[in-house]
């Protein structure tokens, strides 16, 4: 008997030992907040382009272009000449301002002294990087900036705010190529 009494009390410590289980999350969160942000977010950029495409076609004196990146510019002064543009690592000097798409200025070119800048290797607004991209030393050229090509969601924390698409002539100066010889 005895023997029997603990044959079922091992194979009862047995049954009732096992691992724990996982419990399961008391809410579940849905991809709802993302999913409303990608349409707000899509709104604000159709919004954006249409007022930038009524820009252009109330713009009889200039020919713009649309940039496969997002943006849209016109030339003032082009070089025909065939010159190179910056390439990565390049150190480009240029002048610029920023208006508002309502011809507001934001930041002058007095306000906002000559910039020296290494393509690629420095912080600066997408849509500015590359515009720099295809213009050619000499040229001036205006661009069209959809705000997340822009200063984007948080703005500069000065003077541009939220989600404010942004106009930006640009007077390409001077473009120095890298330096990749160290004895130099």
């Amino acid at each position: 008997m005895r023997n029997l009494i603990f044959m079922l009390l091992g194979i009862l410590l047995v049954v009732s030992c096992k691992s724990p289980e996982a419990r399961k999350p008391v809410t579940q969160k849905s991809g709802s907040y993302i999913n409303e942000s990608i349409e707000r977010n899509k709104k604000i950029v159709a919004a954006e382009e249409k007022q930038i495409k009524q820009i252009i076609e109330e713009d009889s004196t200039h020919q713009y272009i649309s940039s496969p990146n997002g943006f849209w510019y016109y030339y003032h002064t082009k070089d025909t000449t065939g010159a190179a543009t910056p390439e990565f690592g390049d150190i480009v000097e240029f002048d610029y301002n920023l208006r508002t798409l309502e011809g507001q200025n934001i930041y002058s070119k007095e306000e906002l002294p000559t910039r020296t800048y290494a393509m690629d290797k420095e912080k600066l607004f997408s849509g500015l990087r590359e515009g720099l991209k295809i213009m050619k030393e000499g040229e001036t050229v205006t661009f069209l900036f959809p705000s997340h090509k822009a200063f984007g969601y948080y703005g500069d924390k000065k003077k541009i705010g939220t989600n404010v698409p942004v106009i930006s002539t640009v007077t390409l100066n001077k473009i120095s190529q890298e330096n990749n010889n160290p004895n130099n």
